[in-house]
Formats: C-alpha cells, structure tokens, sequence
C-alpha cells in the first residue's frame, strides 16, 4: 500500500477533527512505470469535483475555470450564510436560494449537484439548539424535508441527495447514533418516494471505512431496512482511496450488500495536502480506486463560497487567477483517449493515458522527496507517437508557489529521445514536495511548444482582448488566469532558426502586426494565419538582466525586427500590445518587452 505521512490533529469548520499530514522527509529514489500495452477504458475525471467554491449567487468563478478542467460535482447547501443559519435558525430562505443558485450553474456547467440538507437544516459547525428527532418530536424536521423536497422539485433540476454530512462526530451530530439512524430511515423513505430517479448518498463520515465500530453499524442497520444508499460515501482527510475501497468492499460481502455500486469520496484533501504534490497523488488513487472524489475545502470568513474549493486565489482587484493545483486538473482534463495500466511505487502513484498522436502522464506523490524515475513500457503500441524509433519527451513542472498564483506549468524537458526495446525511462527531479510533474509523449518532430507569455514589468499575461475569434482583435496584456485565450501554441517557421508562428489556443488565429506595418507603435492583433506573412513570425530572442530566467525571451516580429511591447510601459490591466523598436538586453524599462514563456523548451 502506498504510504502517506505521519498525521497531528487539527480541527476545520467544513470536515471537522481530521489527522493532517506532517512535514514531508526525504526519502530514497523510488520508481513507478507505465504499460501503454494494458488499456482500462476512457477517463471520466472521477477526481474533478469540490465541495463549494461558487459564490453565493452562483455567478462566479468564470466558467472556464469549471470547463477547463472538465468539472463533475458541486457539493453544497448554503453553509455559514447567516451562521447561526438555516432551518433550525429560521434563516432558511437565504441558504436554499444560494443552494438553488449553485445547483442550477452547477448543471449548466455540465456537472452534478450533490445536495447537503444538513447545511440548509443549519448543523454546518455551529452550534444549534436542536436537532431533527429530539425528545421523539420529528414534527419539524419533517417539516423541513416537505419545504426542501418542494424546492428541489421546483427547480427541475436532479440532485443527488447527501442526507447528513459527518453523523458520526458531534459537530455535525450531536446526538446518539440510534437518533442519526432513524433519521436516515426517514429521510430516504421521503426522498425516495418524491424522486424515485434520484440518488441517495450516505453515510458521508469524517473517516473511512473500517470492519468495525459506527460503519459497520450503520449497514447493518440500512440493510436490515432496506434503506441502502444508491452512492456510499466517505471522506478521506488524510487517506488512501484503494484501500479505503478494498475495506468497503468487504464489508459490503460480508453483509449481503451488492456492489461494485458508485462509492463516493465526497471530502477529500486534508488542509495541507492541497497542493499539486498531493493533488495528483489523490487523482491517481481515485482513478485506480474506480471512486469519486470531491475535494475538501477549508475556507471560512467569506471564502467558502468562491475561489472553486481554494483551487483559485484572487488579486488586488478581485480577480481570479489558478493556483498550481488548478493546472494539476487542467492537465489531467486533457488526458483523453484510453485509460492504460501503471505500477506505483510507495511515494508516487500516477495517471496515464494514450491518444491518437499523444500520450500523456500525471506524476502523483507528495509525501517525500527524491528523484522519480517513470518507465515509459510499450511505446509500439501507442499511435502516431513513436516515429524511426524515437518520440519526443516533454517534461512541466507544476509549482505550488506557497499557495500563490502560479501562471502556468514550466517546461523542464522538450527533447528527442531513441527508444530501447519499444520503452525509455523518463527522471523527474521531485525536489520540493509540494510541487508535481506531467510527462507528454509526442510524435519527435519539429519542437513547438504551448505556453502563457508572461509580461516582467507587470506580471500579466498576453491576452486575446474579450476571447474574439475575430480578425483584426487588438491583444492586450490582462491578469494571469489559465484560459486558453492566454495559451499560446508556439509553431516552428521552417528554415529560420528560433523563429516561430504564435497562435492562439481559444482563436486559432496568429498573432500578427496589423497591416504589416514597421512602424513604431502599429497595433499588434490577431488575424487568420497565413503561411509564410513575415508580420506573423518571431524571433525568440534570449533577454539577459539581473534576475532573469532562462524562460525570458522578446519577441521580435521577422518583417520589420521590432519588439511586441506593452504600450506605455503600462502595468494596468488591459494595456494595449503593440510593436516597438527593441531595446538593448539589460536596459533599464525593457521589461514591458520581456516575455516569460514558462512552456518554452
């Protein structure tokens, strides 16, 4: 079984009294592989959902932060509005409007809302003065459900039904088990004959599974009910979903319960573990788990209903930008095609996939340090990858930043590499515990790149001005937020040396100085490409300053040899590209034409 770290306790008002992991230790080289022979279907993004994370009208974060990274669950219920909130408060209208506004972008969003009773009742952590059942009186409480089950009907909308988050811990139950128990007998005897289609889900505790004590109790008794859940579900704070599974399953036999049915991972991610070093670990082990997971979230004082589950961080101005582990399920979106099989080691597990023309791989382990070396197997049965025996290798770091921003992944290795008996092995340097690393096979080819152009005297991004697809679109620099208008896919200009075509991800359309003009100051837009326009061509040309990365480049477009420059020196959002005549590498104010291109080779 794969190992995480040793845990000390610490109480949060979302998923209450968990063990959070401890400092990482340095660990010896560990080795895990991937077998691109062995398929296992085609992914479903089991680990792309969160607990909260939408603002309390349901407007925000945007929606490309929820696509780009192919969102499937909501979990929510109007939790610390109005605290002490809710139901038993008499303050339910506020929390069931946010409810219904979360679950409603929630499904246009393409994904599945898992509803939270306990929350809209007001047992979020605060305390209450009483719960459903008290004294035998279920007057009230039943009540309640006819209030909720006619909201939810209103709605149009399916939901999943979460019937009591943590019943076994007192800050969400406070009562005797035998209380909780027939609670949820009423409580799917109602929901169950309201909406015959929707799913139930339970019984949601702070732990996992085990052979004995209140888990065990609880199916005994949901068996001899006949009030199984259609999802049962757990939180994992800190934990291993394959072997909390495997738990599960036994326990499951030895009393009769059929399965597999969907088990439900529904918090997972101690407040320390949220990070890109852990965040792929989790994916990795749902993925081989066959579970669903929503990741925890931790926030309190306003934050719970924003930032999507603390994957985003906002600015000075309010805006959202993606934090590391954001670009964690980015990448993990964009593994399509087959499942194939993987080996962990007892730090890292990972996530493979192999597509037409590309096979990628999520590297997952945060517990330790030391160098990974990945066993790439079975290339020949890959298609449109290997080419006269070689592909190329495309190594990206993704940073954690202490929880900052981070712009985008940073390329370590782009390389050509000849293969030995269909297989190579690719080494990555997991020096930083925090952070984790994605491998990208591709065919070995000409050396393009993706990549966001960061601005050095403003730290913002180069940007398609409002997403357009339309020609002639002015581009400007705007904050760093991970959407494909700031990706930009860095073509090779055949026969020119560092010369390259610039073409934008959301458009399709190439960055272009407007009316091929060598003028000073000519806007620099986006236009339909067209092969060999000189106005579209740049030259990546290496900057050398005090601080300087070697990711730090200007572009300098081939027609007329000036630079793409943000107008004015300008650190305001929305600041107009244009292009300018360059300025000596290390000149003083030359920064507004140094780009950092974080996925350049």
């Amino acid at each position: 079984m794969v190992q995480r770290r040793t845990s000390t306790v610490l109480l949060a008002v979302l998923a209450s009294a968990f063990a959070f992991p401890a400092a990482p230790a340095n660990a010896a080289n560990e080795s895990i592989s991937v077998n691109f022979s062995a398929t296992n279907g085609t992914p479903t993004y089991r680990a792309s959902g969160w607990i909260y994370g939408m603002t309390e009208n349901g407007t925000g974060p945007a929606d490309h932060f929820f696509r780009d990274v192919k969102f499937r669950y909501m979990r929510a219920g109007g939790a610390q509005l109005d605290s002490p909130g809710g139901w038993v408060s008499g303050k339910y209208d506020r929390r069931w409007n946010s409810t219904r506004a979360q679950l409603l972008r929630t499904r246009s969003l393409g994904g599945e809302f898992v509803l939270l009773a306990h929350d809209l009742w007001g047992a979020d952590g605060y305390p209450i003065s009483r719960f459903p059942g008290d004294n035998g009186n279920w007057t009230d409480y039943d009540n309640f459900l006819t209030r909720l089950i006619d909201d939810v009907r209103a709605t149009g909308a399916p939901v999943q039904w979460d019937l009591w988050n943590e019943p076994n811990i007192t800050t969400f139950w406070n009562r005797p088990q035998s209380q909780y128990l027939e609670l949820w007998r009423r409580t799917y005897q109602r929901v169950r004959a309201a909406f015959p289609t929707h799913l139930i889900v339970g019984p949601s505790i702070a732990g996992v599974p085990s052979t004995g004590g209140w888990w065990t109790q609880y199916l005994d008794f949901v068996r001899a009910n006949n009030v199984v859940p259609d999802i049962i579900s757990w939180h994992s704070l800190p934990g291993d979903p394959v072997s909390n599974v495997a738990t599960a399953n036994q326990t499951l036999d030895s009393r009769g319960i059929p399965h597999p049915r969907p088990y439900q991972i529904n918090e997972y991610g101690a407040g320390n573990e949220q990070n890109p070093g852990d965040g792929s670990w989790y994916i990795a082990r749902l993925e081989r788990a066959g579970a669903d997971g929503l990741r925890a979230n931790w926030a309190s004082s306003g934050n719970l209903h924003n930032d999507l589950g603390n994957l985003l961080v906002r600015n000075s101005a309010g805006q959202h930008q993606p934090k590391g582990e954001w670009w964690v399920y980015r990448f993990y979106a964009s593994q399509t095609g087959e499942i194939v099989a993987t080996t962990p080691s007892q730090s890292y597990d990972s996530f493979a996939t192999k597509a037409n023309g590309v096979a990628k791989v999520l590297v997952g382990g945060g517990s330790t340090t030391g160098n990974v070396a990945v066993a790439l197997q079975r290339l020949d049965t890959t298609t449109g990858i290997v080419q006269n025996n070689q592909v190329r290798v495309l190594v990206q770091r993704i940073p954690y930043n202490n929880g900052g921003a981070v712009q985008g992944p940073v390329t370590v290795q782009n390389s050509v590499v000849t293969l030995n008996g269909n297989a190579t092995t690719v080494t990555v340097p997991h020096n930083n515990a925090d952070e984790t690393f994605t491998i990208t096979l591709l065919p070995p080819g000409s050396p393009g790149f993706q990549t966001v152009a960061a601005a050095q005297h403003s730290q913002q991004c180069l940007d398609n001005t409002n997403l357009s697809a339309a020609d002639g679109n002015p581009q400007q620099q705007f904050y760093c937020e991970g959407g494909d208008q700031q990706l930009w896919n860095f073509a090779p200009v055949a026969g020119v040396a560092d010369t390259y075509t610039v073409v934008n991800q959301l458009s399709g359309k190439c960055l272009d100085v407007s009316g091929s003009s060598a003028a000073d100051g000519a806007t620099v837009a986006q236009n339909t490409c067209s092969p060999g326009s000189a106005s579209q061509q740049y030259a990546l040309r290496k900057v050398t300053y005090a601080g300087n990365d070697p990711h730090d480049y200007q572009l300098v477009a081939r027609h007329s040899g000036k630079c793409v420059d943000v107008n004015g020196v300008s650190a305001a959002a929305g600041a107009r590209i244009i292009q300018w005549a360059c300025k000596p590498s290390g000149q003083s104010g030359e920064l507004n034409q140094t780009w950092r291109l974080w996925g350049s080779p």
